[in-house]
């Protein structure tokens, strides 16, 4: 996501073309999840131009189709498998990692086929899954299988920290219904490869936002300390503040770990006017 209408005239200009704003969005923040290709594989053209918008060091994290996860549940995709990798390899070193995230009725039972299906990726790109049956982080048994079956392809186990979000109740439009789509997750940060991948969901509120994610600033830089490279993806229910929010989080990172590169410095956007 880098073209929120929220962001327009504020963090992106506007008017502006889809190009416009990916190369604006990528003056603010140098990672972006692709949300969008759960619903449909993007054409290969298509992807060719994010790769022409953005650094060599800029992150996609791309979300396999939801035919694949959740229709197909790894089973019976080859084709379309080839598809999708197929489409995205123009991104090149942009390509951070392919992620796969995974119904909340994907359990323990089925990770024989989470086995079988990571060992016939392809070794040229890196793979995160995330999972949200809560056996997985509720039974010491199920989360060793797991990690053991990701750690064996060198895949990541990304979390999704949604507690902030549920410690009360939603106290907007947008809080509430986040509240009726987001899985109500379980804090994890343990990390089984050197590019840990977080996705945290926060409040509306910035200061509950903030405050929930300093156990995530300890860990990072913990992270980074052991010579690990992590990717942060911050949301809130409505998604209006987070490039700031993004940059937040990585200047408190930043002040405790001072050779961590300074993000871009993202260029000045004039404000919308009625006229």
């Amino acid at each position: 996501m880098w073209s929120l209408k929220a962001w327009q005239g504020r963090f992106l200009p506007h008017p502006a073309t889809a190009e416009e704003r990916l190369r604006a969005y990528a003056g603010w923040c140098n990672a972006v999840e692709g949300n969008t290709t759960f619903y449909a594989t993007p054409a290969r053209a298509t992807v060719a131009t994010w790769a022409q918008q953005t650094d060599p060091d800029f992150r996609f994290v791309a979300k396999l189709p939801k035919l694949i996860t959740h229709e197909r549940r790894l089973i019976g995709a080859d084709a379309e498998l080839r598809a999708f990798l197929d489409a995205v390899e123009p991104l090149g070193p942009r390509n951070h990692a392919v992620w796969l995230q995974l119904p909340s009725s994907f359990g323990p039972s089925d990770v024989p086929v989470l086995a079988a299906f990571l060992r016939g990726l392809p070794a040229g790109h890196r793979y995160a899954v995330e999972v949200r049956h809560r056996a997985f982080f509720d039974e010491q048994r199920s989360a060793r299988l797991l990690e053991d079956v990701l750690t064996a392809a060198n895949a990541e186990w990304v979390p999704f920290d949604t507690r902030v979000l549920f410690r009360s109740p939603p106290t907007s439009d947008a809080e509430r219904e986040t509240w009726t789509r987001k899985p109500r997750m379980p804090y994890r940060s343990r990390a089984l490869t050197d590019q840990p991948i977080i996705r945290y969901l926060g409040r509306d509120d910035t200061a509950a936002t903030v405050e929930g994610w300093q156990p995530w600033v300890e860990t990072v830089t913990g992270w980074l300390r052991e010579g690990r490279s992590p990717t942060v993806f911050i949301h809130t229910p409505d998604n209006a503040d987070v490039p700031e929010l993004c940059r937040r989080f990585h200047d408190e990172v930043r002040a405790r770990v001072p050779e961590l590169r300074p993000l871009p410095e993202p260029e000045p956007v004039e404000p919308l006017t009625l006229f």
